[in-house]
């Protein structure tokens, strides 16, 4: 699996790409370049969108638009008129705070969470239709990747700085969480585990950041596959495509020197992996 630029978007902190079955487009977020981002394969077509505040991550809705984490916490944003709706913000006031990484369910509830320059100080949240939100974990470095598995029986989660992958039993119903376990346990040598997509086959695909590679796990967490990346810093995965078997993988510049940029020119960029497995269509919020 060789992964193809499919676009050179130079991104400062490429993150979130979450697939459009209706678009047939990847959307994804550069954060610190504080723009959405859109690119249409068919046509090698790319739209940015300039966002007044850093958007962290990015969820369709069932009504239409978007649901956005932010650095300034919840917000709905429709691309059409570019307005951005607030909601609401679990750490208001909290300094450096700001939301990272989040995903939608299959009951159509936002989980998300925060993030802030040092210690275990975050949280992750879920956030239901009528926009009510709940801490569902505390003590977090820095949350990431999550997804769920396709019979919604585990969900999968990672605390970057604790280079952690666990795995909860995952109760759809209730959107509850229970038994908490190392799903993936790395080190700073192998690289820090960033965002997550989950296959239609149960097999958890990680991207593994100042680690060069996306790894691919199955589900007692054993190494499947690898890719290797000509970037250090990719960030995030999602499968797209029309058949869903095409990875798409965002990637990192923030804190290369120039020393590193030359010998990485396409860190920031936009991959894609042509997979032998298709992906499962991304949910939609049902708020």
């Amino acid at each position: 699996m060789e992964p193809i630029n499919v676009y050179p978007s130079q991104n400062i902190l490429g993150e979130g790409p979450i697939w459009s079955t209706k678009e047939q487009v990847i959307y994804w977020v550069d954060i610190d370049g504080m723009k959405i981002q859109r690119y249409f394969p068919a046509t090698n077509k790319y739209e940015a969108f300039s966002m007044p505040i850093k958007v962290t991550l990015l969820a369709f809705r069932k009504s239409g638009g978007f649901i956005c984490g932010t650095e300034n916490g919840f917000y709905f944003w429709d691309p059409y008129t570019q307005n951005m709706e607030f909601i609401t913000h679990p750490e208001s006031g909290k300094k450096e705070a700001r939301f990272n990484d989040g995903k939608v369910d299959r009951k159509g509830r936002l989980w998300a969470g925060t993030m802030t320059a040092q210690g275990a100080t975050s949280s992750l949240y879920r956030m239901e239709a009528d926009l009510s939100v709940e801490t569902m974990l505390s003590n977090v470095t820095i949350s990431n990747g999550i997804g769920w598995s396709p019979d919604n029986s585990i969900m999968y989660y990672v605390d970057s700085l604790r280079y952690l992958i666990s795995a909860f039993d995952y109760d759809l119903a209730a959107g509850t969480i229970s038994n908490q376990r190392p799903f993936v346990q790395l080190t700073a040598e192998v690289g820090v585990p960033d965002g997550l997509t989950v296959d239609s086959k149960g097999y958890v695909w990680v991207a593994i950041y100042d680690g060069w590679k996306v790894m691919r796990y199955d589900q007692s967490g054993k190494t499947a596959a690898e890719i290797k990346m000509p970037v250090s810093r990719p960030s995030s995965c999602a499968f797209g495509g029309k058949e869903l078997d095409e990875l798409y993988i965002t990637s990192i510049s923030e804190g290369l020197s120039e020393e590193d940029k030359t010998k990485e020119p396409m860190a920031g960029d936009l991959f894609m992996v042509k997979t032998n497995v298709k992906g499962i269509a991304e949910p939609e919020f049902s708020g």
